[in-house]
């Protein structure tokens, strides 16, 4: 982080994981009081302190985006500690691979919950004071899949696409009262150690960089009302769409 915190705003990260969702953090956290989100507490925990240790200020906080109950304590608590949200960023990270009869209703139900539920409960949860301010911005991560799905995205693919949908209701419906709302279209596979690992010959610049992308999501939450942008594809440049 090369900067210090400038101001009293609040960023909410839903979903920090390695990769997207931790550079999501760092970028934001050199502007806004950062809230880290994740079911599992090692990554937030992690990079909440390397936060804190650049000078920034981080909350993490271990909570289940599915679980309704859970989001309101979560949120809760980030206003009690850090403040009114000011930028929502619900980066949904559960990817199965599956052809129609390899997936399971549990499976098609769990990746709906997650990408789709989780950001309209999340919302719900951040707009009202979003509209008491008429100011705002909710950014959400999708994926080629929301767009141009492979066969074997039999549960990802349907998940990306009502939260794409999701994203441009909430645009038509808020843009207009202050909020702004935008579909991140992530196109292509993203530099972290997972898919490393699944394509071991593959070079640096066959993958998005996590900061590069993270740039992008800091330049749609800074837009100039008279220029906002719904959807913003971001891709490698080698890649074919």
């Amino acid at each position: 982080m090369s900067d210090s915190v400038k101001s009293e705003k609040v960023c909410v990260v839903v979903g920090v994981g390695e990769g997207l969702g931790m550079a999501l953090a760092v970028r934001f956290a050199a502007g806004y009081k950062v809230a880290l989100i994740a079911r599992s507490p090692e990554v937030i925990g992690k990079t909440a302190g390397e936060i804190k240790s650049d000078g920034g200020i981080a909350l993490p906080i271990q909570s289940d985006a599915t679980v309704e109950a859970e989001i309101a304590s979560a949120h809760e608590r980030i206003k009690r500690e850090l403040g009114a949200v000011d930028v929502l960023i619900f980066n949904g990270g559960r990817r199965p691979m599956g052809r129609l009869m390899d997936t399971t209703p549990q499976v098609f139900e769990e990746t709906w919950r997650l990408h789709t539920f989780g950001a309209f409960l999340w919302a719900r949860e951040v707009v009202p004071e979003m509209l008491s301010r008429c100011s705002g911005a909710i950014l959400i991560t999708g994926a080629t899949a929301g767009v141009r799905p492979w066969p074997t995205s039999a549960a990802f693919a349907p998940a990306k696409f009502a939260v794409r949908g999701l994203a441009e209701v909430m645009s038509r419906d808020l843009h207009p009262q202050g909020i702004h709302v935008a579909y991140v279209n992530v196109d292509g596979g993203i530099d972290m150690p997972l898919l490393r690992k699944f394509r071991p010959d593959a070079k640096d610049e066959d993958f998005l960089k996590p900061s590069a992308i993270a740039d992008a999501f800091w330049y749609l939450a800074h837009q100039d009302k008279s220029a906002w942008s719904h959807e913003l594809d971001v891709r490698p440049f080698k890649e074919k769409f």
